[in-house]
């Protein structure tokens, strides 16, 4: 029941998507990282996990090249079916990922969770509640659980819905950012 209730979210919010322009993608992407940057919580920050994005979600790749010379930015590779986590040194520094092909930082698995004071966190769909909704793999769930850090999500203000199901795996956010909020 819940699987098919992601389903049916995931499709919907896939043809939504579909339907903004790289171009509006770029300044929809721009003005949630802009609120981002103004969250007292990010501000103060030292270490941040971030993500290098995928082409359907919030457009991180400017974002993480532009706070790596002022904090430090740790970001998540998937190896097998979990996510590791690596320090991020520079564009010159990512490779493909094998399973995705998602730009990824080569070097040392970066496992000092405690040191990373807040997540930036991608989903496919979220509520009013805080609750996330990922593609399905639980590659964020599993990593999280692991981890103290401020959990803050980023997302189109479409990705907002009335109720995303959740199951006792399904980790809750910490404040969700879209361009409606």
């Amino acid at each position: 029941m819940i699987e098919t209730q992601k389903k049916q979210i995931r499709l919907a919010i896939r043809q939504l998507k579909a339907g903004i322009s790289p171009d509006e993608k770029r300044q929809r992407s721009a003005l949630i990282l802009s609120k981002l940057e103004q969250n007292k919580v990010f501000q103060q920050a030292k270490c941040i996990m971030l993500y290098w994005s995928m082409e359907d979600e919030v457009q991180t790749h400017d974002f993480v090249i532009k706070w790596a010379g002022l904090k430090e930015i740790i970001l998540p590779s998937v190896q097998n079916d979990v996510l590791v986590l690596r320090k991020f040194n520079g564009i010159q520094q990512l490779q493909a990922g094998q399973k995705y092909g998602i730009p990824e930082p080569e070097g040392e698995d970066y496992t000092d969770f405690e040191k990373i004071d807040v997540v930036i966190v991608p989903g496919i769909a979220f509520d009013k509640e805080n609750n996330r909704m990922g593609r399905g793999k639980a590659y964020y769930d599993q990593l999280l659980t692991k981890m103290k850090a401020y959990k803050i999500a980023v997302c189109f203000g479409f990705q907002i819905i009335d109720n995303v199901p959740v199951d006792e795996h399904d980790i809750k956010m910490d404040e969700v950012i879209s361009d409606n909020n």
